[in-house]
């Protein structure tokens, strides 16, 4: 039985999409005025775009934060697979509870916490605060994700396919690159992707763990809006959505890609049967 949409479901989702989205609209559509005041409309210019570009404060900060984004996401993304692979394959070892426990525990602790904590623990083994660390922390707070992600994948996994490749001979490792990666490879992808959001837009865990040239883009961003909103911060953040939104885009093409294939080698083998 299919239910039907009413004017109180409709009226709900067209407030939240407007509550999300109209505030990221106006961010865009202003970063393209030409005055100073972001409240006074003076006419379309794409001036902002260039000062934003010739800011090397802002161009630094924007080239820290990507290349921790990237190595942060990338160090997440096979650990969060590793601890997946862990948790749905042995279900009884010693020590799983607390293993899943501290897995889980960054997803439901506050910002605020995880940073102190990874800032006591630097300070502890006397590790100089920088983009190191900051790297650290956003593997640590964002393996997580991909480890749900990517677990969430392999609930539904066959593992006949798995074990046909070794009784045909192959390895554990060879069944592993061969069959398992390519399979959960949309899973895998997504968990990136989400890890390398997380990175991008993370403030209060950096904020406790940066040093000296490590000032992240939010970071920038933060410190120069309590001096008031620019066109130019607008210009950032625009340029940010726009990158998020093609990230998303290209995660989203690429899983229905991996669908299509998988849907074309099963009738293929459906088929040869």
């Amino acid at each position: 039985m299919t239910r039907q949409w009413t004017s109180f479901n409709i009226a709900s989702v067209v407030l939240g999409f407007a509550f999300l989205y109209i505030p990221i609209l106006l961010l865009i559509i202003y970063s393209f005025n030409a005055s100073k005041l972001v409240t006074v409309w003076a006419g379309f210019s794409t001036k902002w775009y260039a000062a934003a570009f010739a800011n090397l404060g802002l161009v630094d900060a924007a080239w820290v934060t990507f290349k921790v984004a990237i190595v942060s996401a990338s160090v997440a993304t096979v650990l969060g697979t590793m601890a997946a692979m862990a948790l749905m394959r042995y279900t009884r070892f010693r020590g799983r509870f607390l293993f899943s426990g501290m897995i889980y525990a960054p997803l439901v602790m506050p910002e605020v916490i995880t940073g102190l904590s990874l800032l006591l623990l630097f300070v502890a083994v006397g590790m100089e605060r920088g983009i190191t660390t900051v790297t650290l922390a956003h593997i640590t707070f964002s393996m997580c994700f991909v480890a749900v992600v990517v677990q969430s994948r392999l609930a539904s996994f066959d593992r006949s396919l798995e074990e046909a490749a070794l009784d045909l001979g192959a390895t554990p490792a060879r069944t592993f690159f061969s069959i398992t990666l390519p399979i959960i490879m949309p899973a895998v992808i997504a968990g990136w992707m989400l890890a390398f959001t997380l990175s991008l837009d993370d403030l209060v865990i950096a904020q406790f763990n940066s040093g000296p040239g490590a000032t992240t883009l939010p970071m920038k961003i933060f410190s120069q809006v309590r001096l008031g909103v620019t066109p130019e911060i607008n210009a950032v953040c625009t340029i940010l959505v726009a990158i998020v939104t093609l990230g998303v885009i290209i995660a989203s093409l690429s899983m229905k890609y991996n669908d299509v294939q998988r849907a074309r080698a099963e009738q293929l083998a459906m088929q040869t049967k």
